[in-house]
């Protein structure tokens, strides 16, 4: 045993080395590259965090409605409730990079789309990059799933058919660039023709009071964030906790303080899962100001104007971008990974909005968000090797299957919905965004029935096996 734990040390030891001389190396060569790093370390520091918490969305639905445990969902509101401070503060000293999503029927559709599929893949997409981190195949098929089928879907011309012809309007009235072929997918005409016709803003913004103490921390944090977040965990301790505290407990008559305790219990019930939240809240946070601090440092808007200044052109949108979040996002990098394999293949795909006018396509080595996604990988595989949780892990055929399958919803979902369980909710409610909580809700419908879904799959599978073993 102590053997293995020396090994695992060793394990880690070699990744932080090999992540330290990628980081110099980088450096040597132009030293505007930190503004990359930035994103590395983060994600490194985000793989050790949800590695240690097991953080994971699809636990938090899943375990909810299939079993009644809401541990994982406790986790995730701690984070939510300490990221919005930290955003808070972040968005006070002017350096955030967050612009609120557009409000419509689309979020709570792609939430529940994105929500059906990760009961099946057993993963969210954060935690899909941190169980790869562990080395699970099954997780690495998702990923692998979720970037293509997002590659695939805002490039294909296979929906336009459903094109209502009032987005293929308005898309057009919008004067985009020649280069485009803007009513010849669905996706197109969905972000020409309808997402860009709808409004958006933080609570801040909605009560005139952006730009100011009370607007910003009493508006999109507390208003926003942490008063929605107590509702959610008083409800969750309600209808999932306090039946099973109050009979460990023996008590028949409680009290106000005995439910202040069962509380407290559910919230301390998984210290590591607390602690994870509280760690991601707070870096989340840091990554933000770091990040905005950067850019006004170094005068731009966008690492599309750096990469351009710095001899990178290839994958540059027609407008000078690529994706450059600014804050812990995920999915948007894994379509661009998919996007790019595609473009090399030869796949024609920066005519549309998603890659051609607003993410780019850039090498996965200067894409910054996308290496953060690595960062996560390698941080996660730090600590599995650590606590000697790493293990290559096959996935069986059914599994590979539901991995792909459910990968394939989470991309498309994301992309409806205009982002995941990371940039669609966490990072929208933290900041003021109450689509965040559509998203959530849509997610969790999703959820719900996802989880029907499965159940009843696993019962007939196990029906059939018990009439083959009759016969």
């Amino acid at each position: 045993m102590a053997g293995t734990s020396t090994k695992g040390k060793v394990y880690a030891g070699v990744i932080v080395a090999l992540v330290a001389l990628a980081s110099v190396i980088a450096l040597s060569i132009d030293s505007r590259f930190l503004y990359m790093l930035v994103y590395v370390w983060f994600g490194v520091i985000y793989g050790l965090f949800l590695q240690y918490g097991r953080f994971c969305m699809a636990s938090a639905v899943r375990d909810l409605f299939a079993v009644g445990v809401p541990r994982m969902a406790v986790g995730v509101m701690i984070a939510v409730a300490l990221y919005s401070l930290t955003a808070a503060a972040v968005t006070m000293a002017g350096f955030s990079t967050f612009h609120a999503h557009p409000l419509g029927w689309h979020i709570i559709i792609g939430g529940a789309i994105f929500g059906f599929g990760i009961i099946f893949t057993g993963g969210c997409a954060s935690s899909s990059l941190y169980k790869s981190g562990e080395g699970n195949v099954g997780s690495m098929l998702v990923l692998v799933s979720i970037s293509f089928s997002q590659a695939v879907f805002v490039a294909s011309d296979w929906f336009s058919g459903l094109v209502p012809e009032s987005w293929t309007q308005s898309a057009l009235e919008k004067g985009m660039p020649e280069e485009l072929t803007i009513t010849s997918t669905w996706f197109d005409q969905f972000m020409a023709g309808y997402i860009w016709d709808l409004q958006g803003g933080t609570v801040a913004e909605m009560m005139g009071r952006e730009g100011t103490f009370f607007g910003i921390f009493v508006g999109n944090a507390l208003l926003g964030a942490i008063l929605p977040t107590f509702a959610i965990l008083v409800f969750l301790y309600i209808v999932a906790y306090r039946k099973g505290y109050m009979r460990r407990a023996k008590i028949q008559n409680p009290a106000f303080g005995d439910h202040m305790r069962g509380m407290w219990s559910m919230f301390t019930s998984s210290k590591n899962t607390a602690l994870a939240g509280l760690g991601i809240g707070i870096f989340a946070g840091l990554q933000m100001w770091t990040t905005g601090a950067l850019r006004d440092y170094y005068g731009i808007f966008n690492f599309g104007e750096m990469l351009e200044d710095m001899g990178y052109y290839t994958g540059i949108s027609i407008q000078g971008t690529v994706f450059d979040p600014g804050y812990w996002y995920i999915t948007t990098q894994e379509a661009q990974w998919g996007g790019w394999v595609l473009n090399k293949l030869g796949v024609d795909n920066m005519s549309n909005i998603f890659f051609g006018l607003e993410n780019g396509l850039p090498n996965p080595l200067l894409n910054a968000p996308g290496m953060m996604s690595i960062g996560i990988i390698l941080g996660a595989a730090m600590l599995a090797n650590i606590n000697r949780e790493f293990k290559w892990k096959l996935p069986s055929m059914e599994t590979a299957i539901f991995a792909i399958v459910g990968g394939t919803l989470m991309g498309i979902g994301a992309r409806v919905g205009m982002g995941c369980n990371v940039g669609a909710f966490f990072a929208a409610v933290t900041n003021g965004d109450l689509t965040g909580w559509i998203f959530l809700f849509g997610m969790a419908l999703g959820g719900y029935l996802g989880v029907k879904a499965f159940t009843w799959w696993m019962e007939w599978r196990a029906s059939r096996s018990n009439d083959e073993f009759a016969l």
